[in-house]
This record gives structure tokens, C-alpha cells and sequence, in this order.
């Protein structure tokens, strides 16, 4: 039964992962502000998730202790902030590597993990993630030497940075709610979301045509309700280092997206960096053995 959740917890993961990739599409093709872009994606992912609660009977009898709600809205406010800063960030920095600095929530997740769970990864799944963190930097062909940091790309780093931590909050603090529906989780905060963005939304320079309408419901409906719905019950289910490998398929999926999308060329490097990170999810999910743990082991033996 265990390895069946574990197994539905990873497609799952994947799952949204895969959607996570496509976000930064309809965020540049909606041609609208950040505020509106979280403001209209919370609201139509509001409608579209309690419309699925309610179908599935999920909202009564509504289950939430006042403890619960709070964590609930807590890690909502995160969430919403985290969509604010990364859709800010790709004004300032290209979809790729607002997405790559972005994707340094897997470390903060494990370090979150063991402050706070005492969840404590073997030196060979460190070994994997470290593997896939190289693979992310190939992939964004940061050169310490030739790279020019000017204050506009210095605050898309920044905000994607920012956005990373306030996602690992939100994941640590999810991880608490177990027992809890992860559709009417992501449907509390989705209403949060609206209401907080309500006062900032612009409704003066609204979309103009049905494209730009069409990305902000396919923002709320799939990227919301749907790929929501799957990330919150894999939070539940998985320990906080398979989460953090898995997460590196976002990435992935982002930057194939932006060169199929925007024709961003991709580079020999970046394919490299590519099937890196593909090796380093590949190496947690199937347990392989660097020989990290037994190295470390021994020598501490001698050295004890």
C-alpha cells in the first residue's frame, strides 16, 4: 500500500511539474500585469476548484479547525506571493533563468526538511541532487566571467530567488495539513489569493481579445485548479528529497518551452544540463548507489 502511494505521489509530482513548465508561456502571451495575472488566475482557479469540491462532495462537512485554516491561509499567502515575485521576475530576466534560480526551492526544501522533520537524505541522494544542481547551472550558462549583472536582471534574480523560498515555506507548511483534502487546501488559498490581489488588480487595461482571455482561464482552471490538485496530494505523500528531485523536471520542461515558444536556441551545454538533471531524478527514484554513503561511513570508521 505504501509503495502504491509513493508511486501515485510521484506521477503526480511529475505531473504538475510538467504543467508548472507551460506557466511562463501564458504568462508573457496574456499580455497583462503581474496583478492581474495572479489576480485572474487565483479567481477562475477559485471558481473551477470549488466547483470540483462541491461535485466530489468535499466541502461539507467542512473539516477545518481553526489550527488548520490558519496553516492553510498561511502557506496561501506564500503561495500567492511566490506567483507574484516569479512572474515579476520574467520582466527582468528571461523565462529560463528566472525558472533555474527559481528551481533552488529543492535545497531549501531539504534543509527546511531537516530542521524542521528531522528528514535526514543519505549522502548518495545528496550526491544525485548535487548532480542535478550542476546540471541546472549548465542549463542556464551563468559565466561567473563574462556575465554583465545589471540592476534590472539583478532584481529578476532576486525576485526568482525570493519566489523560491516562499514555495519552499508553502511546502513545508502543506506537508503539516496531512488528513486534510488537497482540493479544498488549494481552493482556500486560491480565495485568499483573489482577495488579497482584489485592491491591486487594474481593471482599466483588462485583455483585449480572446487569447489574451483564453491564458488567464487556462492559468486558473489547469494551472491552478488541476495542476494544484496533484501537487498538494504529492506533497502529502512524498519525503521532502524525492519532492526536491522531482521538482528539477519543472525546469525542464520550462526551457524546452521557451525555445519551441520564443525560439530561445538551446546549447550543447543545456542539452548536457538537461540530461543531468534527468540522471539525478533518475538516481533518487531508483535508489542507484554513487557509493557516497558507504565512503563517508568508512571513513569515519577509520577516523573514529
Amino acid at each position: 500500500m505504501k509503495t502504491s502511494t509513493t508511486l501515485s505521489g510521484r506521477l503526480e509530482m511529475i505531473a504538475a511539474m510538467v504543467l508548472s513548465g507551460t506557466i511562463g508561456f501564458f504568462v508573457v502571451e496574456s499580455e497583462q500585469s503581474v496583478w492581474n495575472v495572479v489576480f485572474f488566475r487565483c479567481l477562475f482557479g477559485a471558481v473551477s476548484l470549488f466547483v470540483y469540491c462541491a461535485a466530489k462532495g468535499l466541502l461539507l462537512p467542512w473539516r477545518f479547525t481553526s489550527k488548520a485554516l490558519s496553516l492553510a491561509l498561511l502557506g496561501g499567502a506564500a503561495i500567492v506571493l511566490n506567483w507574484v515575485l516569479l512572474f515579476s521576475s520574467y520582466s527582468h530576466a528571461s523565462i529560463s533563468i528566472a525558472t533555474a534560480v527559481y528551481n533552488t526551492q529543492p535545497f531549501f526544501l531539504i534543509l527546511l526538511g531537516a530542521v524542521l522533520f528531522g528528514e535526514r537524505p543519505t549522502a548518495d541522494m545528496l550526491g544525485f541532487v548535487a548532480l542535478a544542481f550542476v546540471g541546472l547551472l549548465l542549463v542556464t550558462q551563468i559565466d561567473a566571467g563574462s556575465l554583465t549583472l545589471t540592476s534590472d536582471y539583478m532584481i529578476g534574480l532576486l525576485q526568482a530567488l525570493g519566489a523560491a523560498l516562499l514555495y519552499a515555506v508553502a511546502s513545508v507548511i502543506i506537508k503539516r495539513l496531512k488528513g486534510f483534502s488537497p482540493h479544498v487546501i488549494a481552493l482556500v488559498q486560491a480565495i485568499l489569493g483573489t482577495l488579497m490581489l482584489l485592491p491591486l488588480a487594474d481593471f482599466s487595461h483588462l485583455p483585449i481579445d480572446a487569447t489574451q482571455w483564453g491564458c488567464l482561464v487556462v492559468l486558473g482552471v489547469v494551472h491552478t485548479c488541476i495542476m494544484y490538485i496533484f501537487l498538494y496530494s504529492a506533497l502529502q505523500k512524498l519525503p521532502t528529497t524525492v519532492i526536491a528531485v522531482l521538482s528539477f523536471t519543472y525546469p525542464v520542461v520550462a526551457i524546452l518551452v521557451d525555445h519551441l515558444a520564443f525560439g530561445r536556441m538551446l546549447s550543447l551545454n543545456q542539452w548536457s544540463g538537461i540530461l543531468l538533471i534527468l540522471i539525478g531524478s533518475a538516481g533518487v527514484n531508483l535508489k542507484w548507489q554513487l557509493g557516497l554513503s558507504r565512503f563517508i561511513g568508512r571513513a569515519a570508521m577509520e577516523r573514529g
